[in-house]
């Protein structure tokens, strides 16, 4: 009797031990996957929507990171949108970081084109995007570098639509020369 639960329990044993290397197998095979879209992102190449219907949520994040890089604003922005709606917290906040480089992009161009009144509002966007990123994790430093990036270039905005146009253009190639806020010199 013991004789036979010995081997039952071996072969127990062996079954449980196929199924973990087959679940194992199956895990690092989706994964191989999910670096080959990376890595295609990365190349510069698109994948198409069908493809990414089963990926994982960072292949997305990557999608979402190759779109605003190559100025397809709308579809990156409509990742993101739905990363938020889908993600946990650690993916929640790179998706606000990436949706605040987004805005932060976007605002950048439409100053140096000299849409300042386009621009406020989408560094606007930024900053919440970032502070809301900085909530879930406050020592995020990449997400506080770019608030504050957003934040100096807000007041230099301010400054640049100020009417005077030859003053205008002398505080257009200060834009990022200066650091408001800060003192300069000895009190």
């Amino acid at each position: 009797m013991i004789r036979k639960l010995k081997h039952w329990l071996l072969w127990a044993t062996l079954a449980a031990a196929v199924l973990t290397t087959l679940t194992q197998l199956l895990q690092l095979y989706g994964l191989a996957g999910q670096i080959r879209l990376i890595s295609q992102l990365l190349a510069g190449k698109d994948v198409g929507a069908d493809e990414l219907a089963t990926s994982a949520p960072e292949v997305r994040m990557a999608r979402a990171v190759y779109l605003s890089q190559h100025q397809r604003y709308d579809e990156a922005l409509a990742t993101l949108n739905l990363l938020l709606q889908q993600s946990g917290p650690e993916l929640q906040m790179q998706t606000r970081y990436n949706l605040g480089n987004l805005y932060l992009r976007q605002a950048m161009e439409k100053a140096q084109s000299g849409n300042i009144n386009d621009a406020m509002p989408l560094l606007g966007l930024a900053k919440q995007a970032y502070r809301e990123a900085l909530v879930l994790d406050s020592e995020f430093w990449d997400a506080k570098y770019n608030l504050e990036v957003a934040m100096r270039l807000l007041p230099e905005m301010d400054r640049i639509s100020s009417g005077d146009d030859k003053d205008d253009l002398s505080q257009k190639t200060q834009l990022w020369t200066t650091l408001p806020g800060f003192p300069r010199g000895l009190p």
